[in-house]
């Protein structure tokens, strides 16, 4: 698993509940409802939490949908803003990404939605844009 910064704990998992809403939150992306989050936070196929050692707070977090086979898509990466410019994004994707390299198949097919903020982190990593031969769509039930 990936080195997380000095003072920080990269742990297998999500956060808790309440760490994970207030991680969405405070990070500047979309909060879902707390139903919306107990549902779902249990449903990835990986997800790490890093943990700042001196506060005890969840100070960072990712998560990956997938099949296990060709399909992985990462989702909730957010880093507290107090927390921020300090490599945790990069120690949580990096984590991330091995799992994936070591679990799935060759050849599998990795995507995200990258907000502003993460844009740069996602192309040190690889991530390209992939209009205009595809577009990100969305559909939100009401």
């Amino acid at each position: 698993m990936s080195t997380p910064p000095p003072g920080y704990r990269l742990l297998d998992g999500p956060p808790s509940l309440d760490e994970y809403l207030e991680l969405r939150t405070r990070s500047g992306l979309t909060p879902p409802t707390r139903d919306q989050a107990a549902a779902g936070l249990s449903g990835a196929w990986a997800a790490v939490h890093l943990v700042h050692e001196e506060s005890g707070v969840a100070a960072g977090m990712g998560r990956v949908l997938g099949d296990g086979g060709w399909y992985f898509h990462i989702i909730d990466m957010a880093v507290l803003p107090e927390h921020q410019r300090r490599g945790l994004g990069d120690a949580v994707l990096t984590a991330l990404l091995d799992t994936i390299r070591r679990a799935a198949p060759p050849g599998a097919y990795v995507n995200l939605l990258g907000d502003p903020p993460g844009r740069r982190l996602y192309a040190r990593h690889g991530f390209t844009e992939t209009a205009p031969h595809s577009l990100g769509m969305a559909l939100r039930l009401g």
